[in-house]
């Protein structure tokens, strides 16, 4: 079973970057088990391998880091649940689009716990829901695979700031906005999002 991880404060992301790259390798080595490890970062952006640097709209409002998930740019901050995936997808069935679909399902059922209607959309990643204003997304997944390891996973907005987005195109999706929880005016607690999440783990 993977070991379940809640980081206390906030992670600095290159050290967070650094730490999955070494638990990753060393989970291929067999010299480590696998990990889920939930955290908060400072305000940053994320540049996936799809980056299109016409969608970076503030370049200096933020740290900008390169990594190597998948995707476009996402926005990383307080107020925002990541989870990083450290899984052997070896063992797991080498199915790479099932482990995505795995995860959008995962999120989907978490946030069913706050009475949330959340859904995959096709031909978006991630997970969405309505608002007054429309289709939005409330939960971004970016992964990376390296030798059938996975690291990077999922962000869900449970009481980000939201404006914090508009430095970046997120995921390259200009016609749509994010949302939260707490703009859907649900009151939870970073600690309720991670208890619901822990509830849906498909993976433990």
């Amino acid at each position: 079973m993977p070991e379940w991880r809640v980081e206390r404060g906030l992670a600095d992301y290159a050290e967070a970057l650094a730490a999955m790259e070494r638990r990753a390798a060393d989970i291929r080595a067999g010299e480590a088990d696998e990990l889920i490890w939930l955290v908060e970062h400072p305000p940053v952006y994320t540049a996936g391998t799809s980056a299109d640097a016409a969608e970076l709209l503030a370049p200096t409002r933020f740290p900008v880091f390169s990594t190597g998930r998948g995707g476009r740019y996402t926005y990383h901050g307080p107020g925002q649940r990541v989870g990083y995936l450290m899984l052997d997808l070896e063992r797991r069935g080498r199915d790479l689009r099932g482990f995505i679909c795995s995860v959008e399902r995962w999120l989907i059922a978490a946030l069913g716990d706050f009475g949330v209607s959340a859904r995959a959309v096709p031909g978006r990643v991630g997970v969405w829901t309505d608002t007054p204003a429309g289709e939005a997304k409330i939960g971004a997944i970016g992964v990376r695979v390296r030798r059938w390891v996975s690291f990077h996973g999922f962000s869900l907005n449970v009481a980000p700031d939201l404006d914090h987005f508009s430095g970046i195109v997120p995921c390259g999706l200009a016609e749509y906005p994010v949302t939260s929880l707490a703009a859907l005016r649900i009151d939870a607690s970073m600690a309720d999002a991670d208890a619901a999440l822990r509830r849906h783990c498909p993976f433990l």
